[in-house]
Parts: structure tokens; C-alpha cells; sequence
């Protein structure tokens, strides 16, 4: 199916959620005549643009008090545009590993054209989302202790499993970052995300420029285990250059825009 007939087909679905309230994945997967881990990987994308919300065997409508937020909607269409220029770094047979987050796993949807991926993560939620996908990639979990704060695993057992193989890129989250120091978090519970930057080959780091200049106490990466940083086109002139004076790749992503801007 070419890129023009799924686009037409998604718009179909959010249109029907809008005007049914409520749809499943049968009806769907007999309206449209494709498979049904096709339509979960569609109803998954149109929830994370803020169309639709999933439910167990389908979709409903969102509900009216969401709709008309113009932050909320401003906020997922960066949050999409950063996880469109993410994901083109992905080449086919790469070794990725995923942390958990709500902007890293917006990327998850836009892999199901990506062949002989390996994907590690310590999220149940970016597991869920892998296994939707129509071309499903071969799903390595960290295992460890499940910290609730940052719905992830954690501890001793997960960096373990992460040193037992290495890795092309990681895709990686923030609280904020820290213009002098780097990527900067809540969680006290730092050392995952160290191990992780150390086992893959380029860290990428997935950022809405409005947390870029947060001072944060505890400092989660270091620039000098940055390679890649990407965010929105919300970046100011003065924190560009810092950024780019640290020897990281930026990519300013448009919401607006099919191609993101690379500085």
C-alpha cells in the first residue's frame, strides 16, 4: 500500500472515531481490508497526534475537554515533529535501544517501515507499541526492578542486560537540559540511562525545546556523551550556539514542515 493510501486511510479512521465515538479493530479491519496489527499500528499513531484515544479492542473519541486545548495540541505537534527526524535516523538492521518516555515512544509508530530492527527498552509501554508494529523487530527486554516514577525498569539487572550486547543508537528523553552541564532529570535514578550511553555507538537525545535551559539537580548525561540532539524549531538563537559549541549535532524540527532543519 503506497504512503498517499495510508495517510487517506488513518484520516478515514480519526473521521469515523470523531463521528461513531467509538469504533474496534474488526470493524475496521474488515472496512478497510488489511490486517489488524495494521490498524493497531494506525490507531497507535493517531493517538499519539491527539485524535483518538486506544482502547482494549479499538478506539473511542477524545473526550470533549481535550479537545479544545491549544497547548496540549501545540505540545504533541512538536512532540511529533521531534519523533519524525528521530526516527529517520533509524536505518534498516540497526540495534536501537529505546528508553522510556513519552517522546521517545512517539517514535514508535513511525518504525513500522524499518526491516530487521533490534530494539531494546526498559518500557512495558514502548514493548506494547514494538510489538504492534507490522514489521515487529526482534524485542529485547532490561528486565530489573520496576521503578514507578519513571514507569521503567531499573537497577543492577538491567545495565547487566544492557552490557551483554552493544548498540548502534540510543533514544533518549530529558527532564531538562542544562546548557553548561547536560541532559538533567527528577529521577534520582540515573545509572540506567549512564549504561545505556555507554553501550550504544551515537546517544540521541529527544527534547522539547521548552525543557532546554531547565537547571535541574540531578545530571543524568554529560554533552560529552551527547552526540545528537533533537528538537523543535522552538529553540532560541543563544541556546543554539551553546549547544553546537559543545560538538553536538542539533536538529531543529518544524512542526510545520516535512524535513527538519540540521544546525
Amino acid at each position: 500500500m503506497t504512503k498517499r493510501n495510508t495517510q487517506q486511510r488513518r484520516h478515514a479512521i480519526a473521521v469515523l472515531v470523531q463521528e461513531q465515538g467509538e469504533v474496534s479493530v474488526e470493524a475496521l479491519t474488515q472496512r478497510f481490508a488489511t490486517s489488524e496489527v495494521t490498524i493497531r499500528k494506525d490507531l497507535a499513531l493517531l493517538e499519539t497526534g491527539g485524535l483518538l484515544l486506544r482502547r482494549y479492542g479499538g478506539a473511542v473519541s477524545l473526550p470533549s475537554e481535550m479537545v479544545i486545548e491549544p497547548d496540549v495540541e501545540q505540545v504533541s505537534n512538536r512532540k511529533q515533529a521531534i519523533a519524525r527526524a528521530a526516527a529517520e535516523r533509524i536505518r534498516d538492521h540497526n540495534r536501537v535501544i529505546i528508553d522510556s518516555g513519552t517522546t521517545t515512544s512517539s517514535m514508535i509508530p513511525l518504525l513500522g517501515n524499518k526491516r530487521g530492527l533490534v530494539v531494546m527498552t526498559n518500557s512495558l509501554n514502548v514493548a506494547g507499541q514494538l510489538r504492534e508494529l507490522e514489521n515487529e523487530p526482534i524485542l529485547l527486554m532490561t528486565g530489573g526492578t520496576w521503578d514507578p516514577h519513571s514507569e521503567s525498569f531499573q537497577g543492577q539487572m538491567a545495565e547487566q542486560a544492557l552490557r551483554s550486547y552493544d548498540f548502534d543508537q540510543l533514544f533518549i528523553g530529558a527532564d531538562g537540559i542544562d546548557l553548561e552541564r547536560g541532559t538533567t532529570t527528577f529521577n534520582e535514578l540515573v545509572g540506567l540511562s549512564r549504561v545505556m550511553a555507554e553501550v550504544a555507538r551515537e546517544v540521541i537525545v529527544m527534547v522539547e525545546s521548552e525543557k532546554i535551559g531547565r537547571r535541574i539537580p540531578n545530571l543524568e548525561l554529560p554533552w560529552q556523551r551527547i552526540h545528537t540532539l533533537v528538537t523543535d524549531d522552538g529553540l532560541g538563537a543563544e541556546a543554539r550556539d551553546q549547544i553546537q559549541a559543545k560538538g553536538v549535532t542539533l536538529i531543529c524540527a518544524s512542526p510545520s514542515a516535512d524535513t527538519p532543519r540540521r544546525k
